[in-house]
């Protein structure tokens, strides 16, 4: 299929490209920072430009993963994250209809439904989180125009039938977190395999599986994270003896983690659940905790990506200019 890949400079972006190539699909790039997969230069906010890459090649498939993130909250004003979030979806969406795509695939994030509640974790138990959760009130611009511009996803698949899937994906930046310090880098990546994060890689093939999915599903949202090996029965535990809990389903964790001068979470107050995209696309991600410990133990390198200095490629071309 003839695919516009939007974000196609950014860190996501980098890997969907070649993984989209790769599966037969003629892929153009869009991005407002010229990268290695990035056919056009420019912004999902320009209307015009939209329509005339539109009207020149005729997509058949629009994978939308560029946006503004919540680490740009301290770079861009709420106006920006409007503009592109969501006036560049309703771009998007609209055009797809007129020219007739079959198919279109958002990239949504899991932050959307984190309450300002679940983030104090007041809840004396771990929060489970799915596609049923709400009711959703995003705590920050970055969750509201996402939220925003799932609901325009939904709203023209029923005005008008054009098949789309929002894909709600956890954690998957290579740098360090801008909030949660201790424990830091490699060691905070390796716990949130746990309740919270996912490799690039997966989050690549989980939009190339909701991409081929997309006309037999319609409509659907879904939550995209490394498979937890907790159950809902584990709630009330998680919070109070997460590291005798992981302990016990991993008898081999507080030693490897001990030997590299890790922690163990001691509480995990929400776990998301990709069980629904398993059950619909039967789509699951490759890399889980067990993945992790299994690379501590072959003292390999680790399976997912972690660089402290990585800059998205809009703010170095950002910085340049």
């Amino acid at each position: 299929m003839r695919v516009l890949l939007t974000g196609s400079s950014g860190w996501l972006g980098r890997f969907l490209a070649p993984l989209l190539t790769r599966a037969g699909h003629a892929v153009t790039g869009l991005d407002i920072a010229p990268g290695a997969h990035t056919d056009t230069i420019g912004s999902v906010a320009d209307a015009g430009l939209v329509e005339r890459i539109f009207a020149e090649h005729r997509y058949e498939a629009v994978v939308h993963a560029g946006a503004l993130h919540k680490p740009d909250i301290v770079r861009y004003p709420a106006q920006a994250f409007v503009d592109v979030n969501v006036t560049g979806t309703l771009h998007l969406l609209e055009a797809a209809v007129r020219h007739g795509a079959e198919r279109f695939v958002f990239t949504s994030t899991t932050s959307l439904m984190i309450t300002q509640d679940i983030r104090d974790e007041v809840d004396p138990q771990a929060v489970w989180l799915d596609e049923q959760s709400g009711p959703l009130a995003p705590r920050n611009i970055y969750g509201v125009t996402k939220r925003a511009a799932e609901e325009l996803c939904r709203l023209t698949h029923d005005l008008h039938g054009l098949p789309v899937i929002a894909l709600r994906v956890a954690r998957f930046f290579p740098e360090d977190d801008d909030t949660d310090a201790v424990p830091a880098g490699e060691n905070l990546k390796a716990n949130e395999f746990l309740n919270r994060r996912l490799t690039v890689e997966d989050c690549a093939a989980a939009h190339l599986a909701a991409l081929e999915a997309a006309p037999r599903i319609g409509w659907g949202v879904y939550v995209v994270s490394a498979p937890p090996p907790f159950t809902r029965a584990d709630a009330a535990r998680l919070k109070t003896d997460a590291a005798g809990l992981i302990a016990e389903r991993f008898p081999e964790a507080p030693t490897l983690y001990a030997a590299r001068g890790w922690q163990l979470p001691q509480s995990i107050g929400r776990v998301y659940d990709p069980s629904v995209i398993e059950r619909d696309l039967g789509f699951r991600c490759r890399t889980d905790f067990a993945a992790v410990l299994k690379a501590l133990e072959a003292g390999g390198p680790l399976p997912f990506a972690h660089d402290p200095g990585y800059v998205p490629p809009k703010e170095m071309n950002r910085l340049a200019g």
